[in-house]
């Protein structure tokens, strides 16, 4: 009899619909309430995007993409897909804990993101690892995949293919900027991973395309007392404007895999409005979501992670 093996995929989590958003923020601020105004903003981002939480949808359509793509490539094993997200139901927690009620004992973990730092990716394996370990559930990790052949090969596809739709522009005539959602200025003093594995990412995708006019930029910092990692895209595109006259912009979110706020509001709402107050023309690579190519990257390292143990 074939043993089951739980594969544990880790995500950052949505509301489900906007009633939940409040509960939601005050999860984000650690129990702390949002102010009525902080509030009304977020909501006001949800509704800008049709009242849709996509994030949520696609994590689960990762998920079961996944274990069917695992299963069909095993042998010896079954594989049962669990989810644990990081400021929704079902949290990181309750995830783990459901594993342990189905009887799974051996399981490997991967975040739905391929780039590695302290503060995202390791905080999810920190949580999941101590429930594991309280529960009897052995449990190791795949901390990183962000030079993955086929993720890199996947993204230079999607940035080709946006490049042909500039129609008869040069490839030097539209700058390419890869983005990541940024994280506190502080990460740079711990030695992290994050801004280096998002580099590496970016040059090997951009070397595979073809391309040599990118750069990179960070998004969505948050609205804290500490600085954040720079420069932001709205004034990377301010300053590509004014200082080399770049009328041309296509947007490579290198650093997500869904489609959700930061995608759909950060970049299709926010840049498109300050690439038109500008003049220019913008747009952007379609995500990741269950992409074949995706969930093959994903089995690959959770069968990785599997061997090694």
């Amino acid at each position: 009899m074939s043993k089951k093996i739980g594969v544990f995929v880790m995500s950052y989590g949505t509301p489900a619909n906007l009633e939940q958003v409040e509960e939601y923020y005050t999860h984000i601020r650690r129990g702390n309430p949002p102010s009525p105004e902080q509030l009304e903003e977020l909501t006001e981002r949800y509704e800008a995007i049709g009242g849709l939480f996509p994030l949520r949808e696609n994590t689960n359509k990762q998920v079961q993409a996944l274990e069917q793509e695992l299963n069909q490539r095993a042998t010896e094993h079954q594989f049962v897909c669990y989810q644990g997200l990081k400021h929704a139901h079902p949290l990181i927690e309750e995830g783990v804990s459901q594993m342990a009620t189905d009887g799974i004992t051996q399981a490997v973990g991967v975040v739905l993101a391929p780039h590695y730092s302290l503060m995202s990716v390791g905080g999810y394996i920190k949580r999941a690892k101590e429930t594991a370990e309280q529960l009897g559930i052995d449990m190791s990790f795949v901390k990183s995949y962000h030079l993955h052949p086929d993720l890199i090969q996947t993204l230079a596809e999607r940035v080709k293919t946006t490049l042909a739709s500039f129609g008869d522009l040069t490839r030097e005539q539209v700058r390419v900027i890869f983005t990541a959602h940024s994280l506190p200025e502080k990460i740079i003093e711990m030695k992290d991973p994050y801004q280096d594995q998002l580099l590496e990412t970016s040059k090997a995708v951009a070397e595979q395309a073809g391309i040599d006019n990118w750069q990179f930029a960070w998004q969505s910092a948050g609205q804290t007392a500490t600085p954040w990692l720079g420069p932001d895209i709205l004034d990377v595109l301010h300053t590509i404007h004014i200082e080399e006259q770049i009328k041309q912009v296509l947007i490579c979110p290198v650093g997500f895999v869904s489609d959700h706020l930061e995608v759909l509001y950060d970049i299709d709402i926010e840049c498109q409005a300050t690439a038109k107050e500008l003049g220019m023309q913008l747009k952007r690579t379609e995500s990741l979501n269950t992409d074949p190519q995706y969930m093959k990257v994903l089995a690959d390292v959770v069968l990785a992670e599997l061997e090694r143990k």
